[in-house]
């Protein structure tokens, strides 16, 4: 990894949210101040411009732009000031329609240039797969994501989590739960179903 990427990277990571779903953001805010816009008049005309790209891209703004207002102090008050919950998608296409003038913001395209040409390279490696290759790839992701999903549902208060992974087979199956899941494929006792699943 050379060294603007490092430094990229490690600077818009260290500002990285994660949610109550274990869903990764960004707050523009936070982003606005590292990208070295001062004002925030002129980092949302950036944003305005990002939106409109994410719009013409047939993305839905919301899912990638969510609407976050914040309480802050205003000397003795208080004042409700706009802020966003980004998505990866989202800080993308700021960086890209913002002001290549600000170091950061070079840096910041350098670096999602150098993202987006190693997804390409992942994917083109994937499609070269077989079958079983990329079931097995699929099932680590799905492995390491359910690890995470797990810990942040028991922080979340779920108490059940046989009843919370059911729910979450019944939307992948067209509402068959585990149980009929599991026969229906006639798997064995102690077999998982994600270890027969296709990629």
């Amino acid at each position: 990894m050379n060294e603007i990427t490092k430094y990229t990277e490690n600077i818009f990571e260290s500002i990285k949210h994660i949610d109550e779903l274990g869903q990764e953001y960004w707050e523009a805010r936070e982003l606005q101040k590292i990208l070295g816009y001062k004002e925030w008049r002129y980092f949302y005309s950036v944003i305005e411009k990002a939106q409109i790209a994410c719009v013409q891209s047939n993305n839905n703004i919301s899912s990638h732009f969510g609407v976050n207002t914040k309480i802050v102090k205003a000397g003795a008050t208080t004042k409700t000031i706009i802020d966003y919950k980004l998505s990866r998608y989202a800080c993308y296409l700021i960086v890209q329609n913002a002001n290549p003038k600000y170091e950061m913001v070079a840096l910041g395209q350098t670096y999602f240039a150098i993202q987006t040409r190693k997804m390409e390279l992942v994917e083109e490696e994937y499609k070269e797969l077989t079958e079983d290759e990329k079931r097995l790839y699929t099932r680590k992701k799905v492995s390491d994501g359910n690890y995470s999903l797990n810990r942040t549902a028991v922080s979340s208060g779920v108490k059940n989590l046989a009843e919370f992974h059911n729910a979450g087979y019944k939307g992948l199956y067209n509402g068959e739960t585990a149980d009929k899941i599991f026969k229906r494929k006639k798997l064995k006792y102690r077999e998982d179903i994600l270890d027969n699943m296709g990629s």
